[in-house]
């Protein structure tokens, strides 16, 4: 098949392409460079998303039977009107357009199924309100003209070569046998699914016969503690760890920050839980996720084989620890 991935040259997006050339599709990457380091099968298309005529243009003139909208624009934010113009350009051959949303767009709340309300368009935090205000216009497409939409709602992805500090951010400090900081008690949910996993479902939707829209929670069938995060990641390293649990008023206002650069606990990871269940996808697409252990064993073995360190800045982390009289490293 003619596929192009809107996207498609970071994390998931590699995976992604890398799938698809070998199952001998057709691959186009849409992006705003002007080049790729994902070989000679792969065409590129240079075109900024928020361009629409540009877009239109592009997206027209490929003929493309299935598209993967995977980009955000986490500087400008995706909106729903640039999800809008992309799949108005799509042409009359397109069987798919599979629309990688997150389990953000729920807003907020636990154990979501697929059916459960979306963030209203006025939700307070831009991604998930994003999120959400596309999934709504691409439904609603469906309903008017038969558009063929498919929306996958992962949770975090963790994985080889992610490009967010999540992972190698609880490795270099496990390395360098650093305490690590627990925000409050530790029993705050987090949910995940490995990239392999979520590219899986993305190849497996492309021709299922059934899944025309529908939406899809993709992820570990079990959420996990906050605590039981660092333990893991501690185990696939093979290091002991020293936890120290610190109140997350404290950590917030010391000036601590989910999203840097005075990080705490990785990249974005300490925020209100948002869960999901995932038996339609067990039931539907036959669904298996890959163990959690296992899956972090291989990412942390392609941390060790590919990850930079960059000597990360301690000096956040070492205010906040000296102010509870503990020893760092202890």
């Amino acid at each position: 098949m003619k596929v192009v991935i809107i996207g498609g040259t970071t994390f998931v997006g590699r995976f992604l392409v890398s799938e698809l050339v070998k199952a001998g599709h057709e691959v186009s990457v849409l992006h705003r460079r002007a080049e790729h380091d994902l070989g000679r099968k792969v065409s590129n298309i240079q075109c900024d998303r928020r361009d629409h005529a540009a877009l239109a243009r592009a997206l027209a003139s490929g003929k493309f039977e299935v598209v993967f909208d995977t980009a955000y624009d986490w500087e400008h934010g995706t909106t729903a009107a640039d999800v809008d113009a992309a799949a108005r350009a799509c042409g009359d051959r397109l069987q798919r357009y599979i629309f990688i949303s997150s389990v953000a767009a729920y807003g907020d709340g636990l154990n979501h199924h697929e059916g459960d309300a979306l963030a209203p368009d006025d939700y307070h935090e831009a991604y998930a309100r994003n999120k959400a205000t596309s999934e709504r216009l691409l439904f609603r497409m469906h309903q008017r003209c038969g558009f063929p939409v498919v929306s996958l709602r992962p949770p975090f992805i963790y994985g080889p070569g992610n490009p967010f500090y999540r992972e190698a951010f609880f490795w270099d400090r496990l390395r360098d046998g650093r305490a690590i900081i627990l925000p409050g008690d530790g029993r705050r949910l987090m949910q995940f699914v490995f990239v392999k996993d979520l590219v899986w479902a993305c190849v497996r939707v492309m021709d299922h016969p059934s899944v025309v829209s529908h939406a899809f929670n993709i992820a570990n069938s079990r959420p996990v503690t906050q605590t039981e995060v660092v333990l893991a990641f501690a185990e696939a390293a093979g290091k002991k760890v020293n936890i120290i649990r610190l109140p997350r008023e404290r950590i917030l206002r010391a000036g601590g920050h989910t999203m840097g650069p005075t990080l705490y606990f990785g990249e974005y990871f300490d925020v209100p839980p948002i869960t999901q269940v995932v038996t339609k996808a067990q039931r539907v697409l036959s669904f298996k996720p890959t163990e959690f252990a296992r899956g972090l064993k291989e990412t942390y073995r392609d941390y060790l084989r590919n990850h930079h360190r960059k000597h990360p800045d301690y000096a956040f982390e070492d205010a906040l620890l000296a102010r509870t009289h503990v020893a760092v490293g202890a």
